[in-house]
């Protein structure tokens, strides 16, 4: 029987009002039936389908949400599933477990561990990492690990447990329900382009697919899905994924109009100075390549970002190196004098600008900019725009490339002598950083020493990963790109620990090549468990640990920005005698069963990383480092009000 309509209801005034009922329901068999079925659903038994091996067999058949999941997980091609254990996981561990023909899980100490891991997993392959955690602590473990993730555009699946959906809201064990039930949702919102709860089974396979579209359109980034624990049992029906046919056809790169192609070479042309500036998209869009051919093409002189490193090899010719507070001079001195800049897949944050100063590392105005970037917002954001493009970087290069052939830009001698000046800047700075490198002998070891062997033991198709402290910084400026060779680092959020736990990830991805990170002893501590992890897993990972006895990077900040009095909690002491101290990480290592080595001096420390290298398993090398090492510097940073320092390395500051 239909409601009657509002006309026909009795109003607040109406003598019946008080005493108006809604028409009870017909009683039929049909309603019976439907109560029935409303009943057993909510009271159902989980309902689980017999494993017999496998479920490739399986097309349209009941699974349970942690079945729906890693089915999916494998039609994306994701290799490796990183994580650790925890009560409301248990579900996915279990389907996990019955496809481990297809999909490996990894199990790490620490769940910032396994963000790392799948993070630099993707940096290095170009496919989705994948993580699992419990519901409570364990997933707000992982979010320092995401917030990384995002910072640095990667592509990362971070797959949290919750508590049961028949508890949400009653305040049981490990809910945050504050402010809404089961609200690990809302923490994980900052650090993801998008935040997923499946409340039942069957949401997953479009939440799924959404999760992995999402990931990888535009600029990519990290993902969550929040799965209850109940639904990771319960059961929906669902077919075998089928990711051809839904996204096969699908390219989420954006191709830059014609018209800005052609405005581009317009303003190239016209230009005097012009120089290319490579950013991180670069290189997480796979566009070394491209630009390189680019940068033949047009015979420009190409720059990086600090977080652009990597995107070009050091061989190539003109190849100037990274801008900004960890920068070169050439790329600085050239940054600052161009009339143009083509900047691709940069948001020209402070760091790669000298903290925006003008003059320092860019001047706009005068100067005019081309701005190339898959991010809209990324446009016009800090700096005034000639011309700004939403394209892909490496389409963009292809398709300027293309077009060049058809309308070439003709030489000029102005242009040709911007280049030379841009290479007598880069070798002048090349000889001065050699001959600081070679006259350091001494122990504990110099930084510029420390790059300099260890760039010297490391094969060229080497991956090297940069923790965050004091060492960054000289790796950023002086470890030598070799072509084949790659480079990960923290730039975004520089997150200790990235390095230390990003190398599992790291061989994971590339297990036939070798891989070094260099990390303080500040990140070591944090992270250490990685270690027995290699061990577990004999992964030939060579942590070289730069120790210095403290948080050198932010205790020379405090010098720099305050004085020296302000030094203060950032060196490692025994607190009743005031002694510097660290810890002994070569013996730590051996206590977790990697081999354990110390360095002293630069023979010790060439010797240690070769040996590292033969060994087959996990090395630590416990290398001492001098904390008070000045670095040549060509840019600066700021921390408002604060000043940050000038450039302290200009040897030509009238012109070449």
């Amino acid at each position: 029987m239909p409601a009657p309509s509002p006309s026909a209801r009795p109003g607040p005034c109406s003598p019946s009002a008080s005493t108006w009922k809604p028409p009870a329901p017909r009683c039929s068999s049909r309603s019976k039936r439907w109560r029935r079925t409303r009943s057993n659903f909510r009271h159902r038994p989980i309902k689980t389908h017999p494993r017999s091996g496998s479920m490739a067999d399986l097309n349209l058949a009941e699974r349970n949400g942690a079945e729906i999941i890693v089915e999916h997980l494998i039609a994306e091609q994701v290799p490796y599933l990183f994580g650790l254990c925890g009560h409301g996981i248990v579900g996915l561990m279990e389907a996990a477990r019955t496809r481990s023909d297809r999909i490996a899980t990894i199990t790490v100490h620490n769940e910032q561990i396994a963000g790392f891991a799948a993070d630099a997993y993707y940096r290095l392959t170009g496919r989705p990492g994948a993580t699992f955690t419990s519901c409570g602590p364990g997933s707000v473990n992982i979010q320092m690990a995401i917030a990384n993730a995002m910072f640095d555009s990667s592509a990362v699946l971070a797959i949290t447990g919750n508590i049961p959906t028949q508890q949400f809201n009653k305040g049981p064990f490990q809910e945050f329900g504050h402010h809404h039930q089961a609200d690990f949702v809302s923490a994980m919102r900052p650090y993801v382009k998008r935040s997923y709860q499946a409340t039942r089974p069957d949401m997953l396979p479009s939440m799924m697919r959404h999760a992995f579209g999402t990931m990888l359109a535009g600029r990519p980034g990290p993902v969550h899905l929040d799965v209850p624990f109940n639904v990771f049992l319960e059961t929906a029906p669902a077919a075998t994924p089928d990711m051809q046919a839904w996204r096969g056809g699908v390219d989420v790169r954006s191709a830059p109009p014609p018209e800005a192609l052609d405005r581009a070479l317009d303003l190239l042309e016209a230009s005097e100075r012009p120089l290319i500036l490579a950013g991180h998209g670069s290189l997480t869009g796979g566009a070394g390549a491209e630009l390189a051919a680019l940068v033949r093409m047009l015979d420009v002189s190409v720059a990086t970002t600090p977080q652009g490193k990597g995107v070009l090899p050091d061989d190539e010719a003109l190849h100037l190196g990274p801008t900004g507070r960890d920068g070169v001079y050439p790329a600085n001195r050239a940054a600052r004098e161009a009339d143009l800049v083509l900047a691709i897949g940069t948001r020209f944050g402070d760091r790669g600008t000298s903290s925006w100063h003008a003059g320092v590392t860019h001047d706009f105005p005068p100067a005019r900019l081309i701005h190339v970037d898959c991010d809209p917002a990324a446009l016009g954001r800090n700096y005034p725009t000639s011309l700004g493009v939403v394209a892909d970087a490496a389409l963009f290069c292809r398709l300027l490339r293309e077009r060049a052939l058809v309308r070439p830009i003709a030489d000029s001698p102005a242009r040709r002598a911007w280049r030379e000046r841009a290479q007598f800047w880069k070798a002048r700075w090349q000889a001065d950083v050699r001959g600081q490198a070679a006259s350091e002998e001494r122990a504990p070891m110099h930084p510029a020493r420390v790059v300099a062997e260890i760039a010297a033991a490391v094969p060229d198709h080497t991956v090297l990963l940069s923790d965050i402290g004091a060492h960054h910084s000289w790796c950023v400026q002086q470890m030598p790109m070799r072509r084949g060779g790659r480079f990960l680092q923290s730039g975004g959020g520089a997150t200790m620990g990235f390095g230390v736990g990003g190398a599992i990830g790291a061989q994971f991805a590339m297990p036939d090549r070798p891989v070094v990170a260099v990390v303080g002893d500040g990140g070591m501590l944090m992270h250490a468990s990685a270690i027995a992890t290699a061990v577990e897993y004999e992964l030939p990972i060579v942590w070289v640990v730069w120790n210095n006895c403290g948080y050198v990077s932010i205790r020379d900040l405090q010098r720099g920005f305050l004085g020296p009095q302000a030094e203060f909690l950032t060196r490692f002491r025994n607190m009743r005698t005031g002694d510097l101290r660290s810890a002994d990480f070569a013996a730590l290592a051996r206590a977790m069963g990697a081999q354990g080595l110390r360095a002293e001096g630069p023979a010790d420390l060439g010797a240690a990383i070769a040996e590292g290298l033969r060994a087959g398993g996990p090395t630590v090398i416990d290398a001492a480092v001098s904390a008070d090492a000045a670095r040549m510097t060509a840019g600066s940073w700021d921390m408002p009000p604060i000043a940050g320092p000038m450039p302290n390395y200009d040897p030509d500051p009238v012109g070449a």
